[in-house]
């Protein structure tokens, strides 16, 4: 099948982008608004952007009323939380991503529970294996979506994960998304070394 991309709606191409790009790392972000109210949701548009200085990039797609809150808040106080989706929270995770009115926190549907960070004003939550403080670098509008570039200031990565500065796959047990109500586990790794010449 051959699909030309600008004759398609947007549903259209959101289904075939979606279904084709998998896995994909979740990030479950924590924001903080302008009332004092912590924001929590999830988004599959996401990977890593640099390493020097390390930065992270979010896509956060519009809606029909404009800017979801998660955008809002980031470019208000330029302060967020990344955490990685283990298991062990995804269907917590899950419940964040209701569609809630400003002001609402996602979070009180959960049984998740919110720690202070260390470098910034928005919380976290403590059941993340994995989390960064990060501060916005960057804000690229398009049309349906915010792109969202933040600089790591601090990593927390629980200890039994890391040695050496590596960490542990199946100890992290890390969810990716894929389409539709569909997760993925990471399943069996194989190595395969890098050509040197």
């Amino acid at each position: 099948m051959k699909f030309d991309a600008r004759s398609l709606s947007p549903k259209e191409n959101y289904k075939l982008l979606i279904g084709s790009i998998i896995p994909r790392p979740i990030a479950f972000v924590t924001t903080k608004g302008a009332d004092g109210t912590i924001n929590a949701a999830p988004f599959s548009f996401f990977t890593v952007a640099s390493s020097h200085p390390p930065q992270l990039l979010i896509a956060v797609q519009k809606t029909d009323q404009g800017e979801k809150d998660t955008a809002k808040n980031i470019l208000l106080t330029k302060e967020y939380v990344i955490h990685i989706v283990s298991e062990e929270i995804v269907e917590a995770v899950n419940e964040t991503a209701a569609p809630l009115a400003y002001g609402e926190s996602e979070l009180e549907r959960t049984n998740l529970t919110l720690i202070d960070s260390d470098l910034i004003n928005v919380p976290a939550v403590a059941e993340a294996k994995i989390r960064f403080e990060l501060k916005l670098t960057q804000h690229i509008e398009l049309e349906t979506a915010d792109l969202l570039i933040g600089e790591v200031i601090r990593y927390h990565v629980a200890d039994e994960l890391e040695e050496s500065f590596r960490i542990d796959a199946d100890g992290l047990n890390a969810i990716a998304r894929l389409a539709g109500n569909d997760y993925a586990k990471i399943g069996e790794i194989f190595t395969i070394a890098r050509p040197t010449k």
